[in-house]
């Protein structure tokens, strides 16, 4: 099991992050999802609550650029399943589950952004908590090592997560141009009880310079109830 403090804190820029797990005392089911930027197009957005979920906004409407890539809603949840992504698939995954398709399915449409030169992988991840039960499962769609013409899927399912475990997965190895997607299944780290001190590790272990917004949320397993925390840098 890897340090996700110390994974954030030796990767300049991992680029948009997931984490999915249960807390060490296996009462709730955690996720937390943030996002960088190295451009000022990037940098200038904030994560607001959107129904049980959250959007992307600008911060200063006036200095948005292009928000085909950046203005999207990471969460929504559709019953029992909560849906953290790094793009408009969510809404993908919404949709095609709401019709009764799988979370791999649904992805089928899908493919990395088409930002070339960096491809940039799509990550996604759907958690399921009902009848004091859990899992949930994470997805990578990426160009085959930077070709476009071929695009490579993974699906990672968890059926019975244990307490204390969790995975991450991101964007971008580190930084660099262009930036070299994440390889490798989604890492495997420790995940708190405390939500407070995990959001404050979290954020304060990602690069200054880069880091943009961050979304924790906690889900008591038992009940279904969650509880929410948003970091941004703009305020």
């Amino acid at each position: 099991m890897l340090s996700l403090e110390q994974e954030l804190k030796s990767n300049e820029y991992p680029g948009r992050g997931i984490v999915i797990g249960r807390s060490a005392d296996g009462k709730y089911a955690v996720t937390a999802y943030f996002i960088m930027g190295r451009s000022s197009n990037s940098r200038n957005r904030v994560f607001v609550t959107e129904g049980e979920g959250i959007r992307t906004e600008a911060f200063d409407p006036s200095k948005l650029e292009d928000p085909s890539l950046i203005i999207y809603a990471p969460v929504r949840v559709l019953g029992k399943d909560t849906i953290v992504t790094n793009g408009d698939q969510t809404d993908t995954i919404y949709e095609g589950m709401d019709k009764g398709l799988t979370f791999e399915q649904s992805l089928r449409s899908r493919e990395f952004e088409p930002d070339a030169p960096n491809y940039t992988p799509r990550i996604s991840g759907v958690m399921h908590v009902e009848d004091g039960q859990y899992d949930y499962s994470m997805s990578i769609l990426k160009s085959n090592n930077g070709d476009p013409s071929c695009c490579n899927r993974y699906t990672f399912s968890y059926d019975k997560p244990v307490a204390g475990e969790g995975h991450f997965i991101h964007t971008y190895m580190h930084d660099g141009n262009p930036l070299p997607s994440f390889s490798g299944e989604p890492k495997l780290v420790d995940i708190p009880n405390d939500m407070d001190a995990f959001t404050d590790m979290v954020w304060n272990s990602l690069n200054e310079d880069n880091k943009v917004s961050l979304f924790v949320r906690f889900i008591d397993i038992a009940t279904g109830e969650y509880k929410t925390k948003i970091v941004n840098k703009n305020q």
